[in-house]
């Protein structure tokens, strides 16, 4: 008799076994299946939040099939201390290991809430826009310009969430004194900047911050990026450049940047006045006569005047020869690159040709010619 229960009940674990088995065979395959969401979502974790709170939002809002496996799934995988605070964009389809990955890995936020300072040519704004999860575009909310504006609600109550992104977006073209005086007004940022940096020397590019981050730490980083581009640039410059060294190549770039209108005519202006100076001709650039009158503080905003052409300052190429001793602002990657790979032309002439480019010449009656037609554009425009 005791042989027989013996057998029934070796039998009945050998049954619990393959059952226990199959469920944990079915649960690993739900937990690294493709998920049931339909559409991206952003799933925001708060301070303090726990992996079961979690499982229950994102069983909610349809992006897994069961809680429970996802609980299990994340402690089987040591990932359930690991859950970070922010907010997180879950993909279409994205499958429980995928999602534990995203909410545990940590970094910055990858949707939700970003508020991005714009350093722009003419102003700068503050935006706060948040990711739609659906098309992955963002969503302007609100927009001002600190110290003209007061800062509207939103932004102040965005600023006490701590999984706030914040970004700094610095335009070609901006000079660096636009630069520190933009940095000076973002509160997210601490510290004082000793003093302006060379003019030319800052990257233009987008620069995600941290709050606490300190304005000398991201003039550093604009500095360490334009440094790589420029080096870079001039490794693979064309040969015989009318140019003696990268920093002439940074100049040159700065005045193709605030000359260029339209970004595929960066390579014809350059030709412009590459073929210039191997002829010896004077630049005669207007915005390197305008930096001489601002020296690269705020916008002149005004047009200028013929005693301002004639006027000798060191940067005023209509009199002076050659390129200036400085750049004129900051140039961006794409204004390098074409001032020391120019496109191949005879042109040494170009004018405004009323479409927001330029009209170029090879002789000085082609020019003239376009001159006289821009000049009928802009008494046109000044009858409407």
């Amino acid at each position: 008799m005791w042989r027989h229960i013996a057998s029934n009940f070796l039998t009945f674990l050998v049954v619990i076994v393959f059952l226990t088995g199959g469920v944990i065979l079915w649960g690993q395959s739900e937990y690294n299946a493709t998920g049931p969401l339909g559409d991206p979502i952003c799933l925001r974790v708060e301070r303090g939040s726990n992996m079961r709170a979690i499982s229950r939002r994102l069983a909610e809002d349809g992006a897994i099939s069961n809680g429970t496996i996802f609980r299990v799934g994340t402690e089987y995988t040591d990932k359930t201390a690991l859950l970070k605070a922010g907010s997180w964009l879950i993909p279409e389809g994205a499958s429980m290991s995928e999602i534990a990955d995203l909410i545990t890995k940590g970094g910055a936020s990858t949707c939700g809430t970003e508020v991005v300072y714009r350093i722009g040519v003419n102003s700068a704004g503050v935006e706060v826009r948040e990711l739609d999860p659906a098309t992955s575009r963002y969503v302007e909310k609100a927009a001002f310009t600190p110290g003209e504006e007061d800062a509207p609600a939103l932004f102040q109550s965005v600023r006490d969430k701590a999984d706030t992104r914040y970004r700094i977006a610095m335009a070609e073209g901006v000079t660096s004194w636009q630069v520190v005086n933009a940095l000076n007004l973002m509160d997210v940022l601490e510290g004082e900047i000793g003093e302006i940096p060379a003019e030319g020397s800052l990257a233009p590019d987008s620069y995600e911050v941290r709050e606490g981050d300190t304005r000398e730490s991201v003039i550093a980083r604009m500095r360490e990026a334009q440094d790589v581009i420029l080096a870079g640039a001039w490794e693979s410059r064309q040969e015989r450049l009318p140019l003696d060294g990268p920093y002439e190549a940074l100049i040159l770039a700065s005045i193709i940047e605030k000359e260029t209108g339209i970004a595929e005519e960066r390579g014809q202006v350059a030709s412009v006045f590459v073929n210039r100076l191997r002829e010896g001709m004077r630049l005669q650039t207007d915005p390197t006569v305008i930096y001489g009158i601002t020296k690269g503080e705020g916008v002149l905003g005004r047009g200028l005047r013929q005693s301002e052409l004639r006027s000798e300052t060191p940067w005023n190429t209509y009199v002076i020869p050659g390129l200036p001793p400085t750049p004129i602002a900051n140039p961006g990657r794409a204004s390098i690159e074409a001032a020391v790979n120019p496109e191949e032309t005879d042109y040494i002439f170009f004018v405004a040709d009323g479409s927001g480019g330029h009209a170029f010449a090879e002789t000085l009656d082609e020019h003239n010619r376009n001159v006289a037609r821009w000049r009928e554009i802009e008494a046109e425009r000044s009858r409407e």
